[in-house]
């Protein structure tokens, strides 16, 4: 009788220890995107709910309907607010964000930054390759539509977007060294990563620079706003498109020829990327380069600092988008 109560309470406590391990490990991952509510962050969504699936954690995807620097705060302080385990973050404005991520590390929540490769008050930036070497490579795909000739124009999402900048200035290095019959006509176009807004700034482009013959876009939404003022003005044989969308946003102007090349990296796998380095971090690791995060594009990180890099880019034109269908 002794020996069979021994045996039920080693069952219990075996049962209550297995029941507080399942209990410290059941975190709590949230992803902040710029904006909610458009096909690149859908997309970056799709992520988050499968490292969700996949892991046992509650994971979810909150944020701000329109793209403002005080509106993410808001949606991160409403995280923060839930005790979250982890956030994950892609800053509109890295500068603004610094204080609230500053809070929310003082509160042990582990904070993973994406496209903010100068982010302070992150643990990690995780970036889908190196910035400037994407900025060149969209801008070969620009001349190889324009012949290497012409005025141009480099559209970002803000002005204050770290990552944007970054691949505009790659780009326009890139055109300098390389294609030196092109000409950047303007200062960065802001289109705040609304269709509409790229829609309005480019009719003004075409009005104030008739000879326009190119124009990159830097933000997913971009090129598809650029594309149908292009249309409007009946460009399309003149004005070549290129730069950052998804097939979901731009499908029927790479159809019809108007945009000549859309590059991304999938959102999906980025969430996927910036939740294995924070279960890392909360396992006490330390990520560097050559590791393998089990992600599509970043198996051979390379880390510098705080910032880690993976190769995962791709460019589609019409001869292979029917292999992306996000």
């Amino acid at each position: 009788m002794k020996k069979l109560l021994a045996l039920l309470l080693t069952f219990v406590m075996a049962l209550t220890l297995v029941g507080c391990s399942d209990s410290d490990d059941n975190y709590v991952m949230a992803n902040v995107p710029k904006l909610v509510g458009i096909n690149w962050f859908d997309r970056m969504g799709e992520g988050v709910v499968e490292y969700g699936e996949k892991s046992g954690y509650d994971t979810f995807q909150t944020g701000p309907t329109k793209a403002d620097p005080a509106l993410q705060v808001s949606s991160i302080e409403d995280v923060i607010a839930q005790g979250v385990d982890v956030l994950t973050v892609v800053p509109f404005s890295p500068e603004a964000l610094e204080p609230v991520l500053k809070r929310a590390r003082e509160e042990g929540i582990v904070v993973i930054s994406h496209e903010a490769s100068n982010q302070q008050n992150i643990d990690y930036d995780v970036e889908a390759f190196d910035n400037v070497a994407f900025g060149a490579h969209m801008m070969d795909n620009l001349a190889e539509a324009t012949g290497g000739k012409g005025q141009y124009v480099i559209f970002v999402g803000g002005l204050t977007a770290k990552t944007h900048m970054e691949w505009a200035e790659g780009a326009q290095t890139r055109q300098e060294e390389a294609y030196p019959e092109m000409e950047l006509v303007v200062e960065r176009i802001e289109s705040l990563e609304d269709s509409q807004v790229a829609y309005q700034k480019m009719k003004e482009v075409i009005q104030t620079y008739p000879d326009i013959s190119g124009a990159l876009g830097c933000a997913a939404t971009d090129v598809a706003g650029v594309a149908l003022a292009v249309e409007e003005a009946g460009l399309e044989d003149q004005v070549s498109i290129a730069g950052i969308s998804l097939v979901s946003i731009s499908e029927e102007y790479v159809e019809r020829g108007t945009i000549h090349k859309i590059s991304f990296w999938d959102p999906k796998d980025a969430a996927l990327a910036m939740f294995a380095v924070a279960e890392k971090v909360l396992a006490g690791e330390e990520v560097k380069s050559g590791d393998d995060l089990g992600v599509p594009g970043y198996e051979n990180v390379t880390v510098v600092g705080k910032v880690i890099y993976g190769n995962a880019w791709v460019d589609v034109d019409v001869s292979n988008m029917a292999d992306y269908d996000f």
